[in-house]
């Protein structure tokens, strides 16, 4: 008989998931190729800002503002905007159309249709939401109603911004955090169309929003079809525009619904391609979305008189700024890494083997460079006259600044880490075209 009594079975472990683990290589060129547009994108907004605040503190400044202010359109249809607002309401329409794009493409094709890889991104990027606005309203709280209309300006991630800061700084990021960051930035985007759209709408015009039903059913049932005529599609997704801007919702949730509205997957129809409608427009417009829209954007937005050292004094004494400074560079940090911690610890889950909680901090640093999304909100919070939406102009540029200041001397100290990563993903022992990482065996996630 034997001494020790047989162990009674054990039930089976659920097996460790891989936090940050690296996509397939057809998605990890898929991101390589926006990353590389966004950057492009990102220099062009930098250059943008940098001569839009240069000519607003030049002594023609009141010529930059004068051609802001040149209104344009027909005032019967409710389209007569000023330049300003045209770049805000319409050229940012399509910068939201490639959000729509994105996000339908993410949930159905893409890295957030699997529940237990999305969950980590998403809810990074509620974190990195609500904490900002969190720190934003304690800062307000007693300075009055007006102030408190800002809590959302610290939300937002520019992701093309994002990868300008790590073109200049030169890094080399793995494959798993260059495609953490965009779906963060798209889930991002996701959460501050929804605010826009729920908190920063007035004057709601039920007829109007009921009569933009009518194209958008059309653009949807043609794009269905997987009709591409410019001449068909471009009329109807402008009278959805118009209509929404009519409505009283901002016009760039025109450019989510449409966006929404364009098929991921290919048909399957002979002779069609083999990608679908969505990405053929994306390949198509983000170029023009991240090199013209957006930077022009920029230019007639971020233009601010500092009105030098005691200009810059005054600005920094309002609560609105003080508390987006400290929301884009503490709260977006704690809040994307705090979530990402406790999320990993809480459950049976590990970083990638490739990677340590330093590279989730720098990352996590870098989503406090809130630019484009950020501009609008103020806009939206305070208006284009008041002294609280220049102060908050002043504290978005200098908190990004902070951040990506501090996420670059992080990022940049594990370079020579990156590096060997690259190296390691760039490897192709067996020549197949396929890099020897993403052709082994995939990890239970």
């Amino acid at each position: 008989m034997s001494p020790h009594p047989p162990r009674p079975p054990q039930p089976p472990q659920s097996p460790v998931r891989s936090v940050f683990g690296r996509a397939s290589f057809p998605e990890y060129q898929r991101v390589l190729a926006i990353l590389r547009t966004e950057t492009v994108g990102g220099a062009l907004l930098l250059f943008a800002t940098m001569a839009a605040l240069a000519w607003a503190n030049s002594p023609w400044a009141g010529s930059y503002f004068a051609v802001r202010d040149i209104k344009l359109g027909y005032a019967p249809w409710h389209l007569e905007l000023s330049i300003g607002h045209w770049a805000s309401d319409g050229l940012l329409a399509v910068f939201f159309f490639i959000a729509g794009l994105e996000l339908k493409r993410e949930f159905v094709s893409g890295e957030l249709r699997n529940p237990a890889k999305a969950v980590v991104p998403v809810a990074a990027a509620a974190g990195g939401v609500a904490l900002p606005a969190f720190i934003y309203v304690l800062f307000n709280l007693g300075s009055g109603a007006e102030t408190l209309k800002g809590w959302a300006i610290p939300t937002a991630t520019d992701i093309a911004f994002a990868l300008a800061v790590l073109a200049v700084i030169n890094t080399h990021l793995p494959a798993a955090l260059r495609t953490f960051l965009l779906t963060l930035a798209v889930v991002d985007d996701l959460i501050a169309i929804g605010i826009i759209a729920f908190f920063y709408s007035t004057g709601l015009e039920p007829l109007m929003l009921l009569a933009a039903l009518v194209p958008l059913a059309a653009f949807a049932f043609l794009v269905q079809k997987r009709v591409r005529s410019w001449y068909l599609l471009l009329p109807l997704a402008a009278a959805t525009w118009a209509f929404v801007h009519a409505s009283g919702i901002h016009a760039t949730v025109a450019g989510v619904l449409l966006g929404f509205a364009v098929p991921v997957l290919s048909s399957g129809r002979k002779g069609e391609p083999e990608h679908g409608l969505a990405e053929s427009f994306e390949h198509r417009l983000r170029p023009f979305s991240a090199g013209f829209a957006v930077p022009v954007f920029a230019f007639f937005s971020a233009g601010v008189a500092l009105g030098g050292a005691g200009g810059l004094g005054a600005a920094f004494t309002d609560p609105v700024a003080l508390g987006i400074v400290a929301a884009l560079v503490a709260g977006k940090t704690l809040g994307i890494f705090g979530t990402t911690f406790i999320l990993t610890k809480s459950t049976r889950a590990r970083l990638d083997s490739s990677l340590a909680w330093i590279d989730v901090a720098g990352l996590a640093l870098l989503a406090g460079v809130g630019f484009t999304v950020s501009l609008l909100i103020a806009d939206l919070s305070f208006g284009t006259a008041s002294a609280h939406n220049d102060h908050a102009k002043v504290a978005i540029l200098a908190g990004s600044l902070c951040a990506a200041v501090l996420a670059a001397v992080v990022l940049r100290a594990r370079n020579r880490h990156y590096r060997a990563v690259e190296l390691e993903e760039q490897r192709d022992d067996d020549g197949d075209g396929v890099p020897d990482v993403f052709s082994a065996p995939e990890r239970k996630a």
